[in-house]
């Protein structure tokens, strides 16, 4: 059992190779394991709901589930979810993984680069202060 502050999400993290998050649209929170995953260099696999929707960029943070194109929330149509799941798995993911470690070390790059820089404590409280003290 970790008992100093972060234990669990530093073990969760440290081993993982995709961060799988497959929230019902529009019910993602925060997606602040997410973006934590990020930060630690692993890409996300998800839904585009909650920050993915600014954090996505295919191939390059990771790889989206479903198509955006089909609706949204409750008028969207999540049975295309899994075979996009598994598409995405079998013909992208795998086999960068696999046969193009370079490419996929690169992904874990950029997601450390590109959403760890930008999905931060910092610019979320520089927000809230601007936006609900400074923007009334």
């Amino acid at each position: 059992m970790c008992t100093y502050s972060g234990g669990l999400g530093a073990i969760i993290t440290s081993g993982v190779d995709i961060w799988l998050n497959t929230p019902e649209p529009p019910m993602e929170a925060s997606g602040t394991s997410g973006m934590k995953a990020a930060l630690n260099g692993v890409p996300n696999l998800s839904v585009l709901d909650g920050w993915w929707i600014e954090g996505h960029i295919e191939g390059l943070t990771g790889w989206s589930i479903g198509d955006p194109t089909l609706g949204k929330g409750e008028n969207r149509d999540h049975s295309l979810d899994a075979p996009s799941l598994y598409d995405k798995l079998e013909h992208a993911i795998v086999p960068l993984f696999y046969h193009d470690r370079e490419r996929f070390m690169d992904m874990m790059a950029y997601s450390i680069a590109i959403n760890g820089s930008f999905f931060n404590t910092q610019r979320m409280m520089q927000e809230y202060v601007l936006n609900a003290y400074f923007n009334r």
